[in-house]
């Protein structure tokens, strides 16, 4: 035996290891650089180590960067067919355009593929997982891929799916309070610029003074950002409805295997950097108390309950940013319907709203794999 040199691994211990790391599912992470891509690198290495390679990959005018992950740094790769050679695992945060060409690239390489984009979440042959909710689904994937709702739809659904397995959801509605990281750098980067348009005024007191100051610095909002809130998120669809909106309704409805679910949103975006909120109204088939769901989405995993309405305590976008669980707060029962409850929700949308969730439903998938 080659005895190792002192506080150096012997040549059977980087055997041992490496033969480990073998035996462990193989991941990409394709779009490594973006601000999803970023938070999930950090959140991998904040998890239990159950994968061997972790492979970073993006579009080739980022190839060549290195990134750490699990304290190591790691050379990023461009995105190509052959970058996918013996990985069993991709998890894709993506533009949709880039996921409808490059997803299928991947399963026909042998990777089970988990996409963060817009582009399979609605297709029937492709289950939408939240692991805490419909975690079964994971396992039936015909087409060999597991999509990643919105995040919008995960900063509340976790305690929804809580309390509709004990009262039966009927009815939902809500509106949401979205942070501009929601849209990107892009999104963060008006509102910051706009903070220091207005910072030290007195606008805000006269119809249009706060859009003469900002001027061209709009970028990603039909009107200004900050002193404001902006009643539009999305795209325009059929009927004046916002591509955000009809996402909440269609999301949850196949997350909570409720295909004729009543639902109504309301999309608004705010000035908040990171973390969604939404005011929910969820009416159930049975009649609901609120020390009933207190208990409920006390015990409820990922969730944290913050309500204390004589103390001041609720959940709020800046108290929660950086946190994993959805929060939950301002639970009422509705003055006029027994059966319907008035809460109030956050969650980091960079966080359980898109990279959390993506981590854990590869840690479903790896368990598989290994199973």
């Amino acid at each position: 035996m080659i005895p190792a040199e002192a506080g150096r691994p012997s040549l059977a211990d980087t055997l041992r290891a490496d033969a480990r790391t073998a035996a462990k599912p193989q991941l990409a992470v394709v779009g490594a650089t973006g601000a999803v891509g970023s938070v999930l690198l950090g959140i991998l290495s904040e998890r239990a180590d159950i994968w061997g390679e972790i492979r970073l990959i993006a579009s080739p005018r980022s190839a060549g960067r290195k990134l750490t992950v699990r304290g190591a740094e790691v050379e990023v790769v461009a995105l190509s067919e052959e970058a996918f050679d013996g990985i069993d695992v991709a998890m894709f945060d993506v533009p949709d355009e880039v996921s409808a060409q490059w997803v299928p690239v991947a399963v026909s390489k042998g990777a089970v593929v988990i996409d963060n984009a817009g582009t399979f979440r609605l297709d029937p042959d492709v289950p939408l997982v939240v692991p805490e909710v419909n975690a079964h689904a994971a396992r039936v994937r015909p087409r060999g891929i597991i999509a990643n709702p919105n995040c919008t739809t995960l900063s509340m659904i976790v305690a929804l799916g809580a309390l509709h397995a004990e009262y039966g959801l009927s009815e939902l509605i809500v509106s949401s309070y979205q942070a501009v990281s929601g849209v990107g750098k892009a999104g963060v980067d008006t509102l910051r610029a706009q903070l220091s348009a207005v910072s030290g005024t007195e606008l805000g007191t006269t119809p249009g003074d706060v859009r003469r100051a900002v001027g061209d610095t709009l970028g990603p909002f039909p009107a200004p950002i900050a002193l404001n809130v902006v009643p539009w998120a999305g795209s325009l669809q059929e009927d004046g409805w916002s591509s955000e909106e009809l996402k909440i309704r269609d999301e949850s409805r196949k997350i909570l295997g409720l295909p004729e679910l009543p639902v109504t949103a309301t999309c608004v975006r705010v000035p908040v950097i990171t973390t969604h909120s939404l005011t929910v109204h969820a009416r159930f088939e049975n009649e609901v108390t609120v020390g009933g769901a207190h208990e409920i989405l006390a015990a409820a995993p990922g969730v944290v309950l913050s309500d204390d309405p004589a103390e001041g305590e609720c959940p709020t976008p800046a108290d929660v940013v950086g946190t994993d669980p959805t929060w939950v707060g301002r639970v009422r029962r509705s003055l006029d319907d027994p059966r319907a409850l008035e809460l109030f929700v956050c969650g980091d949308n960079l966080r359980k709203g898109a990279a959390l969730n993506t981590a854990q439903v590869g840690e479903l998938v790896a368990a598989e794999l290994q199973g």
